[in-house]
């Protein structure tokens, strides 16, 4: 069934009904304020860290679903009759209540029209400021006049997320809210303070009739968001809260005349103090200025998003590569996997790891945030190499849990950072360790190598740690070694040795090869299980992720992809172990990251037996890791294959069938149910997901082939045989090319020739050019190297 539709001229999804099988939603917001809305205005909002200041509330995992929100009522005040102009929290029968919501880029419009009452909110959150804005319309559709009382509606948190869920004797007795001129102010303090103390203010455009302070005064006994008290009397209450549940609720009568509009814009948010918040609810209530900050952020992402543009004959392809992937990209930029409607925001902080990869999906758009970022991340490192597994934006401490290859991807970050932006200069800048000292980031990377290289096991490969990339192949005992460590562990010596070249380093580089070599020869000495590499092995030296094993788990998907993403073995070795991909892996939905599943716990392998079989790590679609087989897949220039996978994950694709995908059609999800799985094809944990930049970089980088290098922007397609053309238009170190590939030959791979401006170049790589300055290239596939 579909519920909705991609409007890419406006650059919105249009959900067409609201009652979609999951909650979906918008995050909005791109600094320090985020706010997250569904589709019939459920969610909530925080300040800089989802944990400790926390602004509105969400109940998890909760029926009904999707509470509270940002809920405006509607009273018609002589029939008595009450709905919401977001159909939730008090549902009418789609059959009489018409609705519409437009999903933008950092905004959301829902539109409805019942009994003669159209009503449309925009809700968005401006560019540098710490508030978001509901700009609420109605209009009187009918020949008659109309009188209607209108209600807010949100309600705070006690900032502090987990003490507000769960330390219920102290929470329910420090709220403090009240009204002050028209304008609520939340001035609940809490403990332990970890920021500077602010409040939350929820003020209006126009005078308020009434007000409510008090959830329990404004609900009312045995009720709930569906049928408040203060909406079916028709008035508010005018209660303050002093302890208990604090909201921000405000009423207003309004008439309307045949054909009238009218308009109320809203305003919540943080400041310092009340006379802050005042002024801000002021500036926004000016007549038009909340419509041009709302013109100016639309402004801002075309921008954004003008950075990488594809015209390709796949419309699927288009649409998430120019709009909705770069859009999930920046949002896991900004957000790590701290807070979505998946994770309560309460246990994650910034991830090492995550951050890392995240850096990617942003590189050629926020290069300096990029920097930055990198700087913030290599100071969670300790001087022996290893690093926090994640980190609380707020305070910068960190929590170690001994994953092992959290460190290594600061190489990854810093690699692509380095490629996009040609800054090589960065590798000398001074970064603190965690644990005292300072070191150059280079010495920052190389400490990260040499601590894995140090922490090997029995057979010469890596230590598993706690876990690695697999979370849930995790606990193996004292040990366990990683194999998949080890091929990235190539990877990333290999890296650290082109950077090491950069810098004239030329002993380093021949020492970090070696040490690539070394493991390499080792993994396919000790790892090879004959047609498939093995994914590690348990505290007793036996093989996990072997043909051998009879618990479950033959093969895994990481240990194949990544021996081609790290090259650490001849090409038909690397093609025999993507051919079994396909042949186990492979499924209507995408690549599972095992197989078969296994049935039960078992305490050696970790706690990937404890998921049901076909979900999560325990043969489930993982979106995150199904890139990489892209990846691998491209590189041995196999198109077919390579845009076969990438067509399974694009969300697009589920568009038609999203009763049974259910999450988002337009955002990625953190992994889909495999074969094994009851509900195969249902996706689970959409947005905060590393999917979103590995999909990225599989589609522009190596499928489109627009990839930056140390030496340049390099050119290497690998694309369906059927294309005869597409372009792209690509900003990189601050010039802008205009790329034209033609395929004339109906190949895959390969470049015959390469010109900017008319010239031919040689090779595949394009110098940089003269910032400020748009170049126009032409790229023919075939070449000796076509397939």
């Amino acid at each position: 069934m579909k519920y909705g539709y991609f409007d890419d001229k406006n650059k919105e999804y249009v959900v067409t009904r609201p009652d979609t099988p999951t909650p979906w939603m918008n995050y909005l917001g791109l600094d320090e304020y985020c706010a997250m809305i569904s589709n019939t205005a459920g969610g909530y909002s925080f300040h800089k860290d989802p944990r400790d200041k926390r602004i509105l509330r969400y109940r998890y995992n909760n029926i009904p679903q999707d509470r509270p929100g940002r809920y405006i009522y509607l009273r018609e005040q002589d029939s008595g009759e009450y709905w919401s102009a977001t159909w939730n929290p008090l549902p009418k029968p789609l059959a009489d209540f018409k609705y519409v919501c437009r999903h933008g880029l950092g905004y959301t419009l829902i539109k409805s029209h019942y009994k003669g009452i159209e009503t449309q909110v925009t809700y968005f959150v401006p560019l540098k400021e710490n508030l978001e804005v509901w700009i609420f319309k109605v209009v009187n559709t009918t020949k008659e006049a109309r009188r209607l009382t209108i209600f807010s509606y949100a309600e705070f948190c006690l900032w502090q997320a987990m003490m507000d869920q769960n330390d219920f004797q102290y929470s329910l007795n420090i709220a403090n809210c009240a009204c002050r001129d028209g304008i609520i102010y939340h001035m609940t303090n809490y403990y332990p303070k970890v920021a500077p103390v602010d409040l939350a203010f929820f003020g209006a455009s126009i005078a308020p009739a009434g007000f409510d302070c008090d959830r329990e005064k404004f609900i009312g006994p045995n009720k709930s968001e569906a049928n408040p008290a203060a909406v079916e009397a028709g008035h508010s209450f005018g209660s303050v809260a002093r302890g208990g549940n604090p909201i921000g609720s405000h009423s207003f009568h309004l008439e309307l005349g045949a054909g009238e509009t009218k308009e109320i814009t809203f305003v919540l948010g943080v400041a310092k103090d009340t006379r802050t918040g005042a002024k801000l609810v002021a500036k926004f209530s000016a007549a038009g200025f909340a419509e041009t900050e709302l013109a100016r952020l639309k402004e801002n992402w075309r921008d954004y998003l003008n950075h990488f543009f594809v015209s390709s004959p796949d419309k699927d392809l288009n649409t998430m590569v120019n709009t909705w992937n770069a859009y999930q990209c920046r949002t896991t930029f900004n957000w790590s996997r701290s807070a979505s409607y998946y994770e309560s925001g309460i246990g994650r902080g910034m991830g090492f790891r995550d951050s890392n990869q995240d850096c990617l999906g942003v590189l050629h758009t926020l290069s300096s945030r990029v920097r930055q970022r990198i700087i913030d991340l290599a100071k969670n490192q300790f001087k022996d190499g290893s690093a926090y597994h994640q980190y609380s934006p707020l305070t910068k401490k960190g929590d170690k849990t001994g994953y092992s290859d959290d460190h290594l991807w600061l190489i990854v970050s810093t690699a692509g950072y380095l490629k996009e932006s040609g800054d090589f200069a960065f590798l000398n800048e001074k970064i603190a360790f965690a644990d005292g000292t300072s070191a150059s980031l280079y010495k920052h990377l190389a400490r990260a190598v040499k601590y894995s290289l140090k922490k090997v096991g029995r057979h010469g490969i890596p230590l598993m740690g706690y876990a690695d990339w697999n979370d849930c192949l995790n606990n193996m005992g004292p040990g366990a070694e990683s194999v998949w460590v080890g091929q990235f562990l190539c990877f990333a010596l290999k890296e650290l040795a082109r950077m090491s070249e950069l810098l004239g380093k030329k002993k380093d580089a021949a020492a970090f090869l070696k040490s690539a070599r070394k493991m390499q020869d080792t993994i396919n000495k000790k790892a090879w299980d004959g047609q498939w590499y093995t994914r590690a092995f348990d505290a007793k030296g036996r093989p996990v992720g072997s043909k051998s094993c009879k618990e479950g788990g033959n093969i895994y998907l990481n240990s194949q992809s990544w021996a081609v993403l790290a090259d650490i073995t001849e090409r038909g070795q690397q093609v025999k172990c993507m051919d079994m991909v396909k042949k186990y892996l492979d499924t209507e939905y995408g690549i599972m990251l095992l197989s078969p599943p296994y049935k039960t716990f078992y305490p050696y392998i970790g706690a990937i037996g404890t998921f049901a079989q076909g979900l999560k790590e325990n043969g489930g679609i993982f979106c995150h890791a199904n890139p990489w087989a892209m990846i691998a897949e491209a590189m041995l220039g196999r198109a077919e294959n390579a845009f076969s996978y990438y067509k399974k994950m694009a969300p697009t694709t589920y568009n038609d069938i999203a009763d049974i995908h259910m999450t988002e059609p337009y955002i990625y999800s953190q992994f889909i149910a495999g074969r094994d799985s009851h509900e195969a094809g249902r996706a689970r944990n959409s947005w905060l997901t590393g999917s979103a930049t590995w999909n990225y970089i599989a589609a522009t980088w190596y499928i489109l082939g627009i990839q930056p290098d140390y030496k340049g922007l390099k050119i290497s397609p690998c694309i369906p045989k059927d294309w005869k053309e597409y372009g792209v238009r690509r900003h990189f170190r601050g010039a802008v090319y205009d790329i034209k590939v033609k395929n004339p030959r109906g190949v895959s791979t390969g470049v015959s020739s390469i010109t900017v401006d008319a010239k031919m170049i040689e090779g595949n790589v394009i110098p940089s050019g003269k910032k400020g300055t748009t170049y126009k290239v032409e790229v023919t596939m075939g070449g000796k190297d076509a397939r």
